[in-house]
């Protein structure tokens, strides 16, 4: 009898190999977008399994990772699960697992490796694969200051200071409605390109007073992404006097001497004339 049944096992144990050698799963990142990825936003990747269109491979695992630089959002996760085989005719005969995610907002820029995993029902352990996400942060940060103030015109000039690594494009300063500021004319200013730790001004019409002034800032960054940021710059009006209009002592003392000549002038003038006619008589 065990004669019989060793033949039985070693036909099943070379079936399994067989079958496992002509399982083939063969996995490719087929996009990233954006490219690259940034910082504390999420990105969506894209990967292809190849290989389940054998019905020999089983059961078919696939898994996205959760590690840096990437993170799921609550109660998801990257386990994919599919009967291999199951295609049609005409159809793809290999699986697309997309993935939406959170990059970690202190990743750094460059490629960063992301990891997958896969395995079929033949094999027990997983395969791991790994994959380059390409990260960097495109979104810009700003100092403004008020640069100006001027009484006589109402104008007040704003210095921005682009402070991140990225260049930007097509930046525009806007004014929203506020109680401390009151609008003269236009509450926008196309200010342009603008690089990297490159300072620009706007200037617009206004009344400010005493306090915050909020701002905000528009762009486009090297993703082509239309942005947004909001910016608070204090003014104190004690930096913007208008100039006085009083005559300065030192000017008034001179034309105070000035005028004492002239009189003294003709005083003395007159005096001589009178001794003169005083000496003719």
């Amino acid at each position: 009898m065990k004669k019989e049944v060793l033949p039985i096992i070693f036909a099943l144990f070379l079936i399994s190999i067989i079958s496992a050698e002509t399982c083939n799963l063969e996995v490719s990142l087929l996009n990233q977008d954006p490219y690259p990825a940034i910082p504390g936003e999420y990105v969506e990747v894209v990967f292809q399994i190849e290989g389940i269109a054998n019905a020999e491979c089983g059961t078919v695992y696939f898994e996205l990772l959760e590690n840096y630089p990437i993170q799921f959002d609550p109660n998801t996760n990257g386990r994919v699960t599919i009967e291999s085989g199951t295609y049609k005719k005409d159809f793809s005969s290999f699986l697309i697992a997309p993935y939406k995610v959170r990059v970690d907002e202190d990743a750094i820029d460059g490629d960063t490796p992301i990891e997958v995993r896969f395995k079929h029902s033949l094999n027990d352990g997983y395969e791991v694969k790994e994959f380059n996400l390409n990260i960097e942060d495109t979104k810009a940060d700003f100092e403004i200051y008020v640069q100006e103030y001027d009484h006589s015109t109402k104008e007040i000039t704003f210095e921005i200071l682009n402070i991140a690594k990225s260049d930007i494009l097509s930046l525009t300063v806007e004014i929203p409605k506020q109680d401390n500021l009151e609008i003269i004319g236009s509450k926008t200013n196309i200010v342009g390109d603008l690089d990297s730790n490159e300072y620009t001004t706007a200037d617009f019409k206004a009344n400010p007073s005493e306090g915050e002034i909020k701002l905000n800032l528009l762009y486009t960054d090297s993703t082509g992404t239309r942005r947004k940021i909001e910016k608070t710059v204090l003014f104190e009006s004690d930096y913007f006097q208008p100039e006085s209009k009083d005559v300065p002592v030192v000017t008034i003392l001179i034309w105070l001497i000035v005028i004492a000549l002239i009189v003294w002038f003709f005083y003395r003038r007159n005096k001589k004339k009178k001794l003169l006619q005083q000496k003719k008589k």
